[in-house]
Order: structure tokens, then sequence, then C-alpha cells
């Protein structure tokens, strides 16, 4: 079983990386690029667990390890592959 995990600042903390980005994407040329967020893209591969063990294992992973929950989301897509 595959997951994906993304995990992406909060509404409303400052997002400098995805700034930085806007900024040069302007410079480029890009100027109808309003608003840029920089985020994580995890995949994690499980063996032997059913889907709604894996979904609670998975959210527990991303609150403690992957994602910070003081600033950061974050959303488990599982797919089975």
């Amino acid at each position: 079983m595959k997951a994906t995990i993304y995990v992406t600042l909060k509404q409303g903390v400052l997002d400098p990386q995805g700034e930085a980005v806007k900024s040069s994407l302007h410079v480029l040329g890009y100027q109808e690029v309003n608003e840029v967020r920089i985020g994580k893209y995890v995949e994690i591969w499980l063996e032997g667990k059913d889907r709604a063990e894996a979904q609670r294992e998975l959210e527990e992973m991303s609150d403690k390890l992957l994602a910070n929950p003081v600033i950061e989301d974050f959303r488990v897509e599982i797919t089975e592959g």
C-alpha cells in the first residue's frame, strides 16, 4: 500500500520561501502570479496493514514527525500500489 502525505503551512503563517519564488517568477515575467506556498510531499509504502489502521498510523506519523502541527497542516492519501 502506498501513502502520499502533503504538508503545507497553515493559512496566516508567513512563507518566506514562497515569497522568494513569487518574486523570482515576477522577474521572469510572470506578473499574474499572486501567491506561492511551498510545502512537502512524502511517499510511504506500507506492508501488512488494513486501510483503517494504515490511515491511523500515517496520521500519527505525520503529527509526530513529518509535520509541525503548530504551523503546518497535512493531508494523507492512501492508494493501492
